[in-house]
């Protein structure tokens, strides 16, 4: 091999996407742990749940151009999913969880919790089950052109229903409250600081395996045709290619991560409820995602990242006025910043060229 071409392994996109999961690993695996004490650990394992959803938005909507205000659903459908089974296990062989004691009437579990007693059903049910949903539902949308405003008015009110639905289930989803109290996660005691770090290094790998896997996908020729799609669906259509199928797939695979995410922030927060899972939460992940850059899996992971910190500290200070002040962060990004903040590195490169090119050129009268 060329002594150049063997230099050239080490430069390009490639070698700086390695040198960023590298640094990424560290940051989480080694400086995190070091640095935060359990709680804020805790924290952080929280934040980064909303990170794995803010990947896929970046993939449905950064890339394909479909504004999925409906995250929430598929989020959910992977919690309840890792939270039944959970409550099961705590229960123990032979007894109903807790709040089906308290709330219901039932002298066993129903039907369509009996699966969920199985670890291995459990744990793939958390992911294909929302991508069953998100399929389902997708393909209903997009073979009838539903796309833009509507599709992301469908997509809340799909939320709204869901959400719904589970607070009207009060005697098999424990309504309002949801699931609560959860104690293990598969034979670990969650209430153990050792296997609360567990948890968080199991959700802070997951991420990283949801980022090399949305990078792989928007790299690959997929990708290239998802943004086609996005730009103009109708010369795709020419060419041979059905937009729906496009669009289908991105929308399935960002359910399948919400989904993930959703189970995984079930033992790092010991709860799943619908207030975790309706319109607001749903409209949050995007905000999220815009803030930091739809179109940068870094910038929406760190966007994600720091508006749910933001949450956090400001929503205890003001109550009142964090809403409001989220609705004017959408705003701002969509209107005056559509790239999000990853895109102010590339405008300032931008006008530092145009100002270094207009300083090169040599006056009229000077040449003369």
């Amino acid at each position: 091999m060329n002594p150049l071409s063997r230099m050239n392994l080490f430069k390009g996109p490639s070698a700086r996407a390695a040198a960023g999961f590298a640094g990424s690993a560290v940051l989480l695996f080694a400086l995190a742990p070091l640095v935060l004490s359990d709680f804020r650990l805790g924290l952080l394992a929280k934040y980064l749940c909303v990170a794995m959803v803010a990947v896929g938005i970046c993939l449905a909507w950064g890339r394909g151009g479909l504004l999925t205000l409906g995250q929430g659903v598929f989020f959910g459908l992977g919690g309840y999913a890792m939270a039944m089974h959970l409550k099961i296990a705590d229960a123990g062989p032979g007894n109903l969880p807790d709040f089906m004691q308290l709330y219901g009437t039932a002298t066993e579990l129903p039907w369509w919790w009996k699966p969920f007693e199985n670890p291995l059903f459990a744990l793939a049910a958390t992911v294909l089950l929302p991508m069953a949903v998100a399929a389902l539902l997708g393909s209903f949308i997009f073979r009838r052109r539903v796309k833009g405003a509507y599709f992301a008015i469908l997509s809340q009110a799909l939320a709204a229903a869901f959400a719904i639905w589970l607070i009207g289930q009060q005697d098999t989803t424990g309504g309002t409250n949801g699931l609560t109290d959860i104690q293990g996660f598969f034979g670990y005691a969650l209430d153990d600081p050792v296997n609360q770090r567990m948890v968080y290094f199991v959700i802070a790998a997951a991420l990283l395996l949801l980022i090399a896997l949305a990078r792989q996908l928007i790299q690959s020729r997929y990708g290239e045709l998802l943004v086609a799609v996005r730009d103009s669906e109708e010369r795709v259509r020419f060419l041979g290619y059905d937009p729906a199928n496009v669009k289908l797939v991105a929308y399935v695979v960002a359910a399948g991560m919400a989904g993930l995410a959703g189970a995984l922030f079930v033992p790092a927060v010991g709860i799943i409820s619908p207030a975790l899972i309706g319109i607001v939460p749903s409209i949050e992940f995007v905000i999220g995602a815009a803030v930091g850059g739809r179109a940068s899996l870094v910038g929406a992971v760190l966007g994600a990242v720091a508006v749910a910190w933001a949450k956090t500290a400001l929503s205890e200070e003001f109550p009142a006025a964090w809403t409001y002040f989220q609705g004017l962060l959408f705003i701002v990004a969509l209107a005056f910043l559509p790239g999000g903040l990853a895109s102010l590195a590339g405008i300032v490169r931008r006008r530092r060229a145009v100002t270094e090119k207009k300083a090169a050129v040599i006056p009229v009268g000077e040449a003369a």
